[in-house]
Order: structure tokens, then sequence, then C-alpha cells
């Protein structure tokens, strides 16, 4: 059974920094596209970061150069840096996980319909 287990999340000042983490049961990071997502309050679910089974990287505009998505395989863990935070980066951040590669080209990458998903982690940025 494929379960994803997010950490990490907090609260902290606008420009400020935060890791989040997410380790799977099972050893699916090295073969499938892996993923955050965020829910703003009042706002639909959208995709932040994504990774291919390759390394390759994919971020929404919003976060260009300032998010960092990486993952361990050995670990079983997928990895988000967030720094220069905003408040506008408030929300549940949601780790998810989807067989295959991340097709960027097709907009797979970043569309919120993954088939396996963790529970989420609060983010919150104040001034």
């Amino acid at each position: 059974q494929i379960q994803l287990v997010e950490s990490g999340g907090g609260s902290v000042h606008t420009g400020g920094s935060l890791r989040l983490s997410c380790t799977v049961s099972v050893d699916i990071i090295s073969s499938y596209c892996m993923a955050w997502f965020r829910r703003a309050p009042g706002k639909e679910r959208e995709g932040v970061a994504s990774i291919d089974s390759d390394g390759s990287t994919f971020y929404a505009d919003s976060v260009k150069g300032r998010f960092t998505i990486s993952k361990d395989n050995a670990r079983h863990t997928l990895y988000l840096q967030m720094n220069d935070l905003k408040e506008e980066d408030t929300g549940i951040y949601t780790c998810a996980a989807e067989a295959g590669l991340c097709l960027p080209g097709s907009g797979r990458h970043l569309r919120p319909n993954f088939a396996y998903w963790g529970t989420g982690t609060q983010v919150t940025v104040s001034s």
C-alpha cells in the first residue's frame, strides 16, 4: 500500500524559509513522477513543483527561483525547500505520486489528478 506522509510545515515570517519532507512507504520515488501541491484558503489546489524519475524538475511560475524540489531515492523521501517565503505561499502543502513520467509538455506534471496523495502539512507565512 502506497502511503505518503508530509512533515516540516509551520509558521514563518515573510522572507523566511521552510523545508518540507514527504516520506513514502514503498520504493516508488525512483520511478514515479513526484510532486508538491498546495491549497490556499478559498482557492483551488495548485501544482507547485514536480520531479521526474530522472531528476528533472519543473516549477510553477509563482515559485521559480524560490522553491527547490528534490528527492532521496534511498530514503524514499521527497523534499521541498522553500526560501524567500511570501504571504501568498500560505496554504496546505501536499505531496503526490503518479506512475510514469511527469510529461511537462502535456501539463500533467502540475495537474491535481495524481493517483496517490498525502494528508498535507500547513504552511503559514505572515508579515
